[in-house]
């Protein structure tokens, strides 16, 4: 009774519960017990930049052994597997890398893939019987989202634990100012800002597209100048400051409305290099989004910033910098500055994740915050796109698929 009041809380979106119900019998096999000392065997799904990067950091927690490792490139699943001792016939490559992986007695999966695979690749770590820690953004479409969506439900109801990794969501000093305000601590919302202004941060990869924009491998490499592999820079990117603003108002926005373009990001790739928007949410709330990715010529403030204004007093945080709140002596909040947040809230992340294997702890409460915030990007980047005032409703009855229309003929199945 407890785990079927803990499907349905709150947090999960609309038809999580209904979910649940399709997957409440638990296969015996994948119910398993850990030690408080046992290590993790941890499969790599995405042995990129980030991948390897992360790989590092489960190696640094002690809790993980990095048995295995995949992504559809040779070098870069040798990168991973030399630097963690990962045995040849366990290092999986092609577009479905990630199957024959899966089919290993592993533990668990970290997924740090391009985001268009995410739902597929999460969806089948769960059919399979292993815990899932997946990088943000979870998904580029709303039935992505959806699908993620029903993977962490379906995660619960077989008690394996499933993790979205974003630094702010436990950092100290975003939680207790963010729970502060939710407490009433600025009062009545008035109005919100939320900012990603930052210079491009794939400037490596647009020299591999340049190469040949059309070689389906080249995309691959570089998806992140791929609409449909990263879901543009709103989803890719803006998702940390939209999923702080998601955090304060703790709703679903009612509309979005805005515009954006590509004005000064050079010819590779097709994603866009800035947006404009207003969300609005309920009681007339308005929050102005705006980010870009090219040379700001040192103007500030830069960064990944939010700002909400209410009738007590403002929160204020920055990624990396301050996170206060302004306001008379009752509520103020010093609060504190975390540079080191983008190294310690991963860090974190990867010690609550082997937390919970061990001691069975399969609420996975980051699901269903990510599920939204996650669409809220998808929000914002279709009223963009088409130019219109778009709502929540209509986003949510939304089944169309992004695709990136790779050439399978040239590509390694």
């Amino acid at each position: 009774m407890n785990q079927k009041q803990n499907i349905s809380r709150r947090s999960f979106l609309a038809g999580a519960g209904a979910a649940a119900m399709a997957f409440t019998l638990v296969k015996p096999e994948v119910v398993k017990g850990y030690s408080a000392n046992e290590k993790i065997s941890l499969g790599l799904i995405g042995c990129g930049g980030r991948g390897g990067w992360i790989a590092n950091l489960f190696k640094a927690n002690g809790g993980y052994d990095i048995a295995a490792c995949a992504d559809y490139f040779q070098d870069r699943v040798d990168d991973v597997g030399n630097a963690h001792n990962i045995p040849a016939a366990n290092r999986y490559t092609t577009l479905s890398c990630y199957k024959k992986m899966l089919e290993q007695d592993l533990d668990a999966v970290a997924i740090i893939s391009p985001p268009y695979f995410h739902p597929e690749q999460a969806g089948a770590a769960v059919d399979s019987g292993k815990h899932v820690y997946l990088a943000k953004p979870i998904a580029v479409d709303v039935p992505g989202c959806k699908s993620v969506e029903a993977s962490g439900v379906k995660a619960t109801a077989q008690k394996l634990c499933f993790l979205v990794d974003f630094q702010t969501r436990v950092d100290q000093y975003y939680v207790e100012a963010v729970k502060r305000v939710h407490a009433g601590a600025i009062g009545e919302f008035a109005f919100g800002e939320s900012t990603y202004h930052a210079e491009s941060p794939w400037t490596r990869m647009d020299a591999v597209l340049a190469k040949d924009p059309s070689d389906p491998e080249n995309r691959l490499r570089a998806w992140g100048l791929d609409k449909c592999l990263s879901g543009d820079i709103i989803t890719e990117q803006n998702i940390h400051t939209l999923d702080v603003m998601s955090w304060i108002m703790d709703a679903e926005p009612v509309s979005a409305v805005g515009t954006g373009g590509r004005k000064v990001r050079p010819d590779s790739g097709n994603i866009w290099d800035h947006f404009v928007l207003t969300y609005e949410y309920a009681n007339k709330v308005g929050i102005a989004f705006s980010s870009r990715q090219f040379n700001g010529y040192g103007t500030m403030p830069d960064g990944i910033r939010n700002r909400m204004f209410g009738s007590k007093g403002v929160l204020e945080t920055e990624y990396g910098g301050q996170t206060l709140i302004r306001s008379g002596k009752e509520n103020f909040y010093k609060g504190g500055k975390s540079p080191g947040i983008y190294t310690e809230g991963a860090a974190t992340n990867i010690a609550d994740f082997r937390k919970n294997i061990t001691e069975g702890n399969c609420e996975n409460s980051t699901v269903a915050p990510s599920v939204r915030s996650n669409l809220v990007t998808i929000l914002g980047r279709t009223a963009a796109y088409q130019g219109r005032k778009v709502t929540w409703s209509e986003l949510m009855r939304t089944d169309t698929k992004l695709d990136p229309k790779l050439d399978a003929k040239r590509l390694k199945l």
